[in-house]
């Protein structure tokens, strides 16, 4: 096969992880990692400077071909970002929790096709079984945290620890649909994979992929974090734009979501991860293998999701991996497995769209190989939805409470002459008609509320439905 790196990348490589990046200039890809391809350095070039940036490895052929940091892990202090700086990298995280499920199955303490409730009876009788493969696959049903959460009036930047995230799920009245009928992401589904995991090794989820995954690769940097409290040395603050486009803000990580989020790690850890789907290490060559192999619904229709990595194809080529995306990072894992190129992406800003860049990353190794660029789609503009008067307006007002999250909403019609959604701890949200008793909102948590009447045509409730929660029930307060 054809490489465009140079000689001297090549004869550096193996050298490279063995020597402490030392510490330069704030943004410079140079005196931070090694080797570093210039054509890779110039897709993160506008990441340079005091500014949150990134942390980049790439993998070929068993050879580190590019290991660099850009950009400040924190702007208070001018620390620059290295192949050393640790990163929250959100839902990358999953493929660890589906390996740390695979190798309980191995060891005889786990079946993946048995009732979950027979390890966590706390979890709620929906009526139908679910198991550890549907939570794996995101076939579950299982309601997504993050949506339920923010109906709750919880915001990304509180306190959300993973046994506060079981409570809400043991609190749930109804799943989205039958398990392994169709897809739809759970965070949680994941969350309670990692308490049967638990359970049924009887370790924390953190000691056991500690043990049995993180050590046994010299990952001696990485862990599932389990204490929002705990200080990580050389961890990266995350950022987001600051309003207005002037400088950046902090976005506090307060999150300990287990299996589905919350992986603390390296660059240089990570390297040792993506090198073990070359030497099956860790699960050997047939578990991986098993990593790798979609979901099948009970249709028999094939999903575009494995064990914790999306499966699919850029540019005629086959990949797998995962992107991930929490308060202010950014991350992205993809691999060619055809070609042998694993590359990472750590983002600490939110703006970075470290998918678009891995992609770019990939391009400037294999792109030879690649077919047609793909074509960008215009978005379909959103249709009217119908006119209503204020006092057709009215007829939606009230408080209306859901038992599930214990969380009411207060819905009035303003001087505007529209309708408006208020929670004590979000924002208001501005709900506009989109057809008969259906509305949007303009708050993302209220993506499609549908008001249910009585017999009588008095409306009674509403409930939310979007791409990961469905038919949410907020009954109406007498």
């Amino acid at each position: 096969m054809k490489r465009r790196t140079l000689i001297a990348h090549a004869a550096v490589a193996a050298l490279s992880l063995l020597i402490l990046p030392a510490c330069g200039p704030t943004g410079s890809a140079s005196g931070s990692g090694g080797p570093a391809h210039p054509e890779v350095d110039a897709i993160f070039a506008d990441l340079r400077g005091d500014r949150p940036g990134a942390a980049v490895g790439v993998l070929w052929n068993g050879e580190v071909v590019h290991r660099a940091g850009y950009g400040a892990a924190h702007l208070d202090h001018a620390v620059p970002i290295t192949p050393e700086t640790v990163f929250d990298i959100a839902s990358i995280s999953k493929q660890f929790g589906a390996l740390a499920a695979l190798l309980l199955e191995s060891e005889g303490n786990l079946e993946l096709d048995a009732d979950v409730r027979g390890y966590v009876p706390e979890l709620p009788d929906f009526g139908a079984v679910i198991t550890a493969r549907h939570l794996i696959h995101h076939t579950s049903g299982i309601r997504d945290w993050p949506h339920t959460m923010a109906l709750g009036g919880i915001g990304f930047t509180d306190v959300i620890s993973f046994e506060k995230i079981l409570r809400m799920l043991y609190r749930q009245q109804a799943i989205n649909f039958p398990p392994g009928s169709e897809y739809a992401y759970s965070n949680t589904a994941y969350n309670l994979l990692a308490r049967v995991i638990e359970v049924q090794s009887g370790m924390t989820f953190r000691e056991y992929t500690r043990s049995r995954i993180f050590e046994p690769l010299g990952m001696t940097r990485t862990h599932f974090s389990d204490d929002y409290l705990e200080v990580v040395p050389g961890r990266a603050e995350s950022y987001a734009p600051a309003e207005g486009g002037e400088g950046f803000q902090r976005m506090p990580n307060q999150l300990t979501a287990l299996a589905s989020s919350s992986l603390h790690t390296t660059i240089d850890d990570f390297i040792l991860w993506m090198r073990n789907y070359e030497t099956g290490q860790v699960g050997g060559e047939a578990m991986l293998r098993t990593m790798v192999q979609p979901g099948v619904l009970t249709n028999g229709d094939t999903l575009d999701y494995a064990h914790g990595l999306s499966v699919g194809d850029y540019r005629g080529l086959p990949t797998f991996g995962h992107g991930g995306s929490w308060v202010g990072y950014r991350t992205n894992f993809v691999r060619f497995p055809e070609q042998n190129l694993s590359i990472a992406v750590f983002c600490n800003v939110a703006d970075c769209d470290p998918a678009g860049r891995a992609r770019r990353v990939a391009e400037v190794f294999i792109g030879d190989l690649m077919g047609p660029a793909p074509e960008a789609s215009e978005p379909e503009p959103d249709p009217d939805g119908p006119d209503l008067t204020t006092d057709q307006l009215q007829e939606y007002a009230g408080s209306y409470r859901s038992p599930e999250l214990d969380s009411t909403f207060d819905l009035a019609v303003d001087d505007e002459g529209r309708l408006v959604a208020c929670h004590w701890r979000n924002d208001p949200s501005v709900l506009s008609p989109t057809g008969a008793d259906t509305f949007t909102g303009d708050q993302w948590f209220l993506p499609e509320v549908r008001f249910v009447r009585n017999d009588a045509g008095r409306v009674r409730g509403f409930t939310v439905t979007g791409g990961r929660v469905r038919d949410l029930v907020f009954e109406r307060q007498e």
